[in-house]
């Protein structure tokens, strides 16, 4: 499974660049406004630093305002990804950016069939929000199931962008659900990397290691 930050942060980006572990960037207007930074010139920051897809999304909620919108953020970099709402506008917005070569993520879905539309448009991502579908009592990982099958069935090649991931299990389960991409804070990715067995057994090799009065490196 492929990891993307969700951030436009670029201390945070850098970080987990600098860790091998980044393969793109999803983003949203909330984000940047947060950065209080001009958004053309950080959706370029980002595009240097991440050599992969960066999700930049539409503001207009209309048709031809996605497109003029969308023309503008794909010429800012090769690496950008246009990301649009899953409205009707929206589904139609991303069928004329995919028959023109541009790739688009598709953002905000809940259910199995609003996925099944974006895949018909020719997505190349899409994206359905785990932690928000549980903060209403359904279950987020069910959804990304839901779709794994749906496009395997019938060969779709959109890839699946599980969003809103709010702590490590939601990022293993939906690697066992099968998604291609998992979209996280830093925090959560940060988590990833801990367990207390980890730092109870490194301590003990380096105490061991220190009665030795050994050196790896010596002069």
């Amino acid at each position: 499974m492929k990891f993307f930050l969700d951030t436009a942060n670029i201390d945070e980006i850098k970080q987990g660049v600098g860790w091998g572990l980044v393969d793109g960037v999803t983003t949203n207007p909330s984000l940047v406004a947060k950065e209080g930074v001009d958004f053309h010139a950080r959706i370029k920051e980002i595009c240097v630093l991440v050599n992969g897809s960066v999700s930049a999304e539409v503001t207009a909620t209309d048709y031809d305002g996605m497109i003029k919108e969308g023309h503008v953020l794909a010429k800012l970099h090769p690496n950008v990804t246009v990301k649009v709402p899953l409205i009707p506008d929206g589904i139609r917005a991303c069928r004329t950016f995919s028959q023109e070569g541009i790739k688009v993520n598709v953002t905000l879905c809940f259910s199995s069939s609003q996925a099944l539309l974006a895949a018909k448009a020719g997505a190349t991502y899409i994206s359905p929000f785990v932690g928000r579908l549980d903060d209403v009592s359904q279950d987020g990982i069910q959804l990304v199931k839901e779709i794994v099958q749906i496009y395997k069935n019938y060969n779709f090649t959109t890839q699946v962008l599980a969003a809103s991931l709010r702590h490590p299990m939601h990022v293993v389960q939906s690697a066992l659900a099968g998604a291609h991409v998992g979209t996280m804070p830093i925090g959560v990715l940060k988590m990833l990397f801990n367990h207390p067995l980890t730092d109870i057994g490194l301590k003990k090799f380096l105490a061991d290691w220190e009665k030795t009065k050994e050196q790896i490196q010596k002069k």
